[in-house]
């Protein structure tokens, strides 16, 4: 068994607890069971310190009064539906407007701001589980949602989230890490250099709802496929740059379907490499474009630029476009998704 501890209590008074996972590498990784949250995770550096890479709160009421999502567990359906609506089987169902009349993250009733049942845990690994009516958030069906968090022995954070709906309903769950591979109070990553496996991406109108176009990235700011630092263009004159304040978009992958490498983010001062796996069609890149002095763990404060997000997911208002990857799950049917941040040392 791993440690625990407590790790405060929420405004209703319901304790909750850190724990810690530890591979046979001693790389370390803390999630609470206040919202599958993943809170601390240390990565070797070049000279074999461990570092803190991902921003974070220092306990729950923290994580339960404060925003940004940081390390979040983010479901039933997370980033944008246009419109807060969605219809399935020729059912309209209204779902909560928390993003100038659009729906983010499924609403204010966060499954980040709840509190997780542990199903099972061990040294270097922990199951969470939540329990969704039907009805939750708006949506139609009842499901258990599962989320394992799993710390393997090549340095890999893996994600891995299953539920079986028991009617036809949306479900797209990522993680909302906040990553700085320089430590998580080490200030910009726009010295940062990614790489995405991706040839084109979903443009998205000035609220962030895509259009329905895949446009390829050959010739944009958006073309990562080489590898690029993040400042380098990230102020160019493009408009989905300047509507989203930045990288805030969601890239098509390449995978088809298949758990595989799909970017890849190079420090430029700690030596850490990380690299993304997935089994999902696209991936947001977001770097932070609204974080603005945020009180977060150990006294850091976090401002605009100073992490990117690599969120791991079915495309934005996939719902709203039939070119688009469904993210229906049909009742019965087994959702089943597997993403992995993998550290290794330059």
């Amino acid at each position: 068994m791993g440690n625990k501890t407590i790790f405060g209590k929420t405004k209703d008074g319901r304790e909750t607890y850190l724990y810690e996972l530890t591979n046979g590498n001693g790389m370390k990784a803390y999630v609470t069971d206040f919202g599958a949250t993943l809170v601390r995770l240390f990565a070797f550096d070049k000279d074999g310190k461990p570092v803190d890479v991902v921003l974070g709160y220092d306990d729950a009421a923290e994580y339960e009064n404060r925003g940004g999502a940081l390390g979040a567990t983010v479901g039933r359906s997370a980033n944008r539906i246009g419109g807060a609506r969605i219809e399935i089987g020729g059912v309209i169902y209204e779902l909560e407007k928390n993003d100038n009349g659009n729906n983010l993250h499924s609403g204010e009733d966060y499954y980040q701001k709840r509190i997780w049942k542990v199903e099972k845990q061990s040294e270097n690994e922990i199951t969470f589980l939540l329990y969704s009516p039907d009805g939750d958030q708006g949506y139609p069906g009842a499901l258990e949602m599962h989320v394992t968090y799993m710390l393997d022995d090549d340095n890999g954070l893996n994600i891995h989230y299953e539920a079986v709906p028991d009617q036809d309903t949306v479900i797209n769950m990522t993680n909302h890490s906040y990553f700085n591979l320089n430590g998580h109070d080490s200030g910009t990553v726009l010295g940062h250099k990614v790489t995405l496996n991706a040839d084109c991406f979903t443009p998205a109108d000035a609220e962030s709802i895509p259009t329905g176009e895949i446009r390829s990235v050959e010739g944009t700011p958006m073309d990562f496929r080489g590898g690029k630092v993040l400042g380098e263009e990230i102020d160019a004159d493009y408009e989905p740059l300047r509507f989203g304040g930045g990288y805030d978009h969601n890239w098509v992958l390449k995978n088809e379907g298949r758990f595989a490498k799909v970017a890849e983010v190079v420090s430029d001062k700690s030596g850490i490499r990380m690299e993304v796996y997935t089994d999902l069609p696209g991936v947001q890149m977001y770097t932070a474009n609204f974080l603005d002095h945020l009180q977060g763990k150990n006294g850091a404060v976090y401002e605009k630029r100073d992490a990117v997000c690599l969120e791991t997911q079915y495309f934005p208002d996939a719902v709203h476009h039939d070119n688009f990857p469904s993210p229906i799950c049909r009742k019965g049917e087994k959702y089943d998704t597997h993403t992995a941040y993998r550290f290794l040392t330059e």
